[in-house]
């Protein structure tokens, strides 16, 4: 049993089961023993690896496209480039270096990242030097935003509900035999499902994100009132059905109770519930990573990258675009929606 097992099994003998929600919340933030408190989770020695680190193509075309809905809207003078969860601070970086050679768009930048894992605020500020933190979305300026959210969303918890014959039945954390376990609370009507009646049968599940709509909320909202434009790209759909809570340990699949803390936890993004909160800001029609990659030239970059490359070098070089476009791998798994201000064209890329 790990630290934190411990805990939180003391802590339900204590109080009674909590929901799948705050488990989540304490497996990956708790400060002592959370997950994302305590180490760098990516790449090979990590427990996963994301696309920023597959090949610097994915932050330079998203860089591009950024500065791009810069110039649409003008040109701001002063704008916030931010995003959501950096990681290492390697996409950041490289948004950076593919902005360089745009005119005025460096002078106009400040670069905030909202972050709470100190572990990956270290790493980010060897990438990212000037940096400004955040604790939250909500904190970030009143100015016009300009932010990337890459496989940030899956990671806020969730809550799942089984639909009943007498409503829905929260799924919820409980301890059998000194264990942690899953059960089901009793049946009762939730007002925030109604609209779930229509589309779901007996048995199914569906998931909610209670922080969803107050982080994508402070993004939507300011660049509706200032200006800016947002890419927020993730695994996931237009419409939450089903289980899709997983846990990943190094590089493979685990239970998500068998260690807390010890392993990542994800489940995949309602993207209507993200439309939804991003009013009275604009949203785009989710499009697949692969063809939002292409739109943005990805194939010409990676062939202008290979005319340098030879042997081992390029056969990696090979597989990272396959493995960020093709439908197989990242193409089509990892969908794309953009936020944007009234009046204005859509980021490149996505499509109104």
């Amino acid at each position: 049993m790990t630290a934190l097992a411990d805990l939180l099994t003391r802590r339900i003998a204590a109080t009674g089961p909590m929901t799948l929600a705050d488990f989540m919340a304490e497996a990956l933030m708790h400060p002592e023993h959370g997950y994302y408190s305590t180490r760098d989770p990516l790449g090979a020695g990590g427990d996963f690896i994301t696309a920023p680190e597959i090949s610097q193509m994915f932050g330079e075309l998203i860089g591009l496209s950024l500065a791009q809905a810069w110039m649409d809207q003008g040109s701001p003078a002063r704008i916030t480039l931010s995003e959501l969860g950096p990681g290492r601070g390697t996409l950041m970086a490289d948004i950076l270096r593919a902005t360089r050679g745009v005119p005025g768009f460096h002078a106009a930048t400040a670069v905030h990242l909202v972050e709470t894992s100190a572990t990956l605020r270290a790493e980010q500020a060897a990438r990212v030097p000037g940096a400004i933190w955040h604790d939250r979305a909500d904190d970030l300026p009143e100015a016009p935003l300009f932010l990337v959210a890459n496989e940030f969303l899956d990671a806020l918890p969730i809550r799942q509900f089984t639909r009943d014959q007498n409503g829905w039945r929260e799924r919820m954390v409980g301890v059998a035999e000194g264990t942690l376990t899953f059960g089901l609370s009793a049946p009762a009507p939730i007002a925030a499902l109604d609209h779930r009646l229509d589309d779901t049968q007996p048995g199914d599940i569906v998931e909610t994100c209670p922080a969803l709509p107050g982080i994508v909320g402070a993004v939507g909202r300011r660049i509706a009132v200032h200006g800016g434009a947002a890419l927020f790209i993730d695994y996931g759909d237009w419409r939450s059905l089903g289980d899709t809570l997983q846990a990943l340990s190094g590089h493979a699949a685990t239970d998500p109770l068998a260690a807390p803390g010890q392993a990542d936890l994800t489940a995949h993004v309602d993207f209507e519930a993200v439309a939804n909160a991003a009013l009275p800001a604009r949203y785009t029609r989710l499009v697949t990573q692969g063809v939002f990659l292409e739109r943005l030239g990805i194939t010409a970059r990676a062939q202008s990258l290979a005319a340098r490359m030879t042997g081992p070098a390029l056969e990696q070089h090979i597989a990272a675009h396959r493995r960020l476009t093709h439908p197989a791998e990242m193409g089509d798994l990892f969908k794309v929606m953009g936020l944007y201000p009234d009046g204005c064209p859509p980021p490149p890329g996505t499509e109104a």
